[in-house]
């Protein structure tokens, strides 16, 4: 049936991304409850308590410096928005015309998103954010992070109008854009991941000026669907239909309401009505 959705197989590379949606969620989850804890008790705020706890600290930062570190090399466990950067994949289409349209787009989004962190680092300057709010913020994007590849991605519908995440113009800037809260917290470990994540950002952009014929899709093969490890858009196309399902159901609902709009009028007239005692002995007495 044409309105059956069809299964898709998950991918290696997906499979990963939803290993990283768990165990960033498990993080913002601890961290959240640290702060809470925190705030009612008193005692050890976040910082504090994360730096009692040195063995913690050193895998939750390795982790997401391994996850940079190899961003600058190609692999296939890594999503092809991020790999179209390499020179190993980019396959000639013989199309010479580059059409990067949503490089305007990008601009847009660096501009907001410096913005929109600015007040919270006003915020944190003034006193009303501390550290362990700037931590929190810095969990929350990455796990927003990992939404925004599995399902809705905001920059990429309002911004970018780019097909997929595999076309997408600023994909390596994610790392950058998840630890911006950690320039407020002067710390190693925080400007240590910040600093990286930058650096994964410029390399970027220095290989898009250089060879933007490879960040194009009319240019470079490896951008096609058929060519597409991720196959995520298989997963947003039953996200949506399911939304679509749901849409249509309380269409079918309102419809029926529109054309029977005095059903529960007459299931209120068929009812026998009871009057007050005080009518019933008037109504009595009058007939009398």
């Amino acid at each position: 049936m044409s309105g059956q959705v069809q299964k898709v197989r998950i991918t290696p590379v997906s499979v990963l991304h939803y290993v990283r949606l768990v165990y960033r969620s498990a993080i913002f989850v601890a961290l959240l409850v640290i702060y809470i804890l925190y705030r009612v008790r008193g005692g050890e705020d976040i910082e504090q308590r994360i730096e009692s706890m040195p063995a913690l600290l050193i895998a939750v930062w390795g982790v997401f410096v391994l996850e940079m570190v190899l961003r600058f090399f190609p692999s296939r466990l890594e999503s092809p928005g991020s790999q179209k950067q390499f020179g190993s994949n980019y396959i000639k289409t013989g199309k010479t015309d580059i059409q990067i349209p949503d490089n305007y787009g990008a601009m847009i989004v660096a501009l907001t998103w410096i913005a929109f962190n600015m007040i919270f680092g006003a915020l944190h300057m003034a006193g009303i954010m501390d550290d362990g709010m700037m931590l929190l913020l810095c969990s929350f994007y990455s796990v927003c992070d990992m939404i925004c590849i599995l399902y809705f991605c905001p920059f990429e519908t309002w911004f970018l109008k780019n097909k997929c995440c595999g076309s997408c113009r600023i994909y390596n800037w994610d790392y950058a854009m998840m630890f911006t809260p950690l320039f407020f917290i002067e710390k190693p470990y925080t400007w240590s991941l910040l600093a990286l994540s930058m650096a994964l950002m410029a390399r970027w952009e220095i290989l898009f000026y250089k060879y933007p014929e490879r960040f194009s899709e009319r240019t470079n093969g490896y951008l096609s669907c058929q060519n597409c490890t991720e196959k995520l858009c298989g997963h947003k196309k039953q996200l949506n239909s399911l939304w679509q399902h749901i849409a249509e159901y309380n269409n079918k609902r309102k419809g029926r309401l529109v054309r029977n709009p005095d059903t529960s009028e007459s299931q209120a007239l068929s009812k026998p009505s009871i009057l007050p005692a005080s009518d019933r002995f008037r109504n009595r007495g009058s007939g009398s």
